[in-house]
């Protein structure tokens, strides 16, 4: 493994891994605030303790999140240290407002953790929502940041130089919306399945079916509201792509040749050298409809791309496919819980409803991983998007490969460690969380 591949991917490794700890620590915050307002509107002590385990669980994923965070920051400088020496001073203010609202979240996870008891009931519950709103402007600052990869904004590059520097054009580029916007709702969705799934998981054994019933249905909620929304951010994205970055849409759609009226292609698999995509269903007209709103638009095919400037085709396609798929999936569910909710209610405590969110516990973060693979490959090969080239920007120091490997067995144990107090979280919840005794004495 050369420097330049093990570089790139200790970079995939570390995000691949934060991402899913970013979008659950994003997330369950809004589960805990939801099930403590309940307790304190409706007194059921079922949901005091549900907000008890929730608030573990948070502060499970702040902590790997804050540690795994903190790694990506370094290794920005470590492994690409001519990008960042171009792009620190300019999008650099994305992620000072980060560190901030990040500060703000772990004071506000600390009241909320220590507070039981101490703060005025309703303060107390205040505190949880902080926690859930600075997480979530985390997370959205850190996408601003990513956007301007995709869409550089907020200065003039000039004979290899970057003048006139702008940090708030650079941080409110043309993509930070479309891209903000997708990201937050991935995050609901993936974790609100999640979450629900392993609820309904515990409802299926019959273990604390009261406890985990309502927090199954909290979950479920946001999950499924959030999935119904993605496929109208998902369209938002592709228009927005389309304009901006006609390589990687055509990328993602194996679009190999310029043409009007273009077909989308759903499944196959690409032959680069023959540029065709065998084993496709196409509909006529749909990718142009789909990227300009008009059937018979031309859409710009990968032959219009200079040869040094295309994505990789194979990876981006694939990818996307399997992110649209689990989408569709997910939206599916979300449809039929949506149903049961209106005219079915008998259907929500079916073991057949419980086994399907059961089956869709891993389905939103596989999605988000294919979204952000279909993000960065689909960028290449470009850092900068149009201005520099990822091999341009690599560290020259030399045995990154010993690094790569070493992250490795770093961010594995890290989610081992994760998955074992998750774990053991559950496995207490009749002991510390559902007991009878504890709901009669509070």
């Amino acid at each position: 493994m050369d420097d330049f591949l093990a570089a790139r991917s200790q970079m995939a490794l570390s995000l691949g891994f934060h991402i899913i700890f970013s979008c659950i620590g994003m997330v369950m915050p809004f589960f805990m605030a939801v099930a403590h307002y309940k307790w304190l509107r409706g007194g059921d002590e079922t949901y005091r303790n549900l907000t008890k385990a929730w608030s573990k669980g948070v502060a499970i994923f702040f902590a790997v999140g804050a540690v795994s965070g903190t790694v990506l920051s370094f290794e920005l400088g470590l492994l690409w240290p001519k990008f960042m020496e171009h792009a620190g001073p300019i999008f650099g203010m994305p992620f000072s407002l980060e560190g901030t609202a990040f500060f703000i979240e772990a004071i506000a996870l600390g009241f909320f953790l220590y507070g039981w008891g101490r703060f005025h009931p309703w303060f107390h519950w205040f505190t949880g929502v902080v926690v859930g709103v600075s997480g979530l402007a985390s997370g959205i600052l850190v996408v601003a940041a990513n956007a301007w990869m995709n869409s550089p904004a907020g200065f003039d590059y000039v004979n290899g130089q970057y003048l006139n520097i702008d940090p708030m054009r650079a941080m409110f580029n043309d993509a930070w919306l479309s891209q903000a916007l997708h990201m937050t709702l991935a995050a609901f969705a993936a974790t609100g399945f999640a979450v629900a799934g392993v609820h309904a998981l515990m409802v299926l054994k019959r273990r604390n079916i009261h406890f985990h019933f309502r927090a199954f249905r909290i979950a479920a909620v946001f999950g499924t509201v959030a999935a119904v929304l993605q496929p109208l951010s998902g369209d938002f994205s592709a228009k927005d792509v389309a304009r901006r970055q006609p390589a990687k849409l055509a990328a993602m759609e194996a679009h190999f040749h310029t043409e009007k009226s273009a077909a989308l292609v759903l499944g196959g698999l690409p032959n680069e050298k023959e540029q065709r995509v065998d084993y496709a269903i196409r509909i006529p007209g749909a990718l142009s409809f789909l990227a300009h709103g008009n059937f018979e638009q031309e859409v710009i095919g990968l032959d219009r791309i200079p040869v040094a400037d295309r994505p990789p085709v194979t990876v981006p396609h694939l990818a996307f496919q399997l992110m649209v798929g689990l989408g569709m999936f997910m939206m599916g569910l979300a449809l039929l819980y949506f149903w049961a909710l209106w005219r079915r209610p008998h259907w929500l405590r079916a073991d057949w409803l419980l086994k399907l969110f059961v089956a869709a516990i891993p389905a939103g973060f596989i999605a988000v991983e294919a979204g952000w693979t279909v993000t960065e490959v689909g960028r290449q090969p470009w850092i900068l998007y149009g201005i520099m080239r990822t091999r341009d920007a690599v560290t020259p120091m030399p045995g990154i490969a010993y690094s790569f490997y070493l992250f490795t067995a770093v961010y594995l144990s890290l989610s081992l460690v994760v998955i074992f107090l998750l774990y053991r979280q559950i496995k207490m919840v009749p002991e510390l969380y559902d007991r009878p005794d504890l709901v009669e004495a509070a």
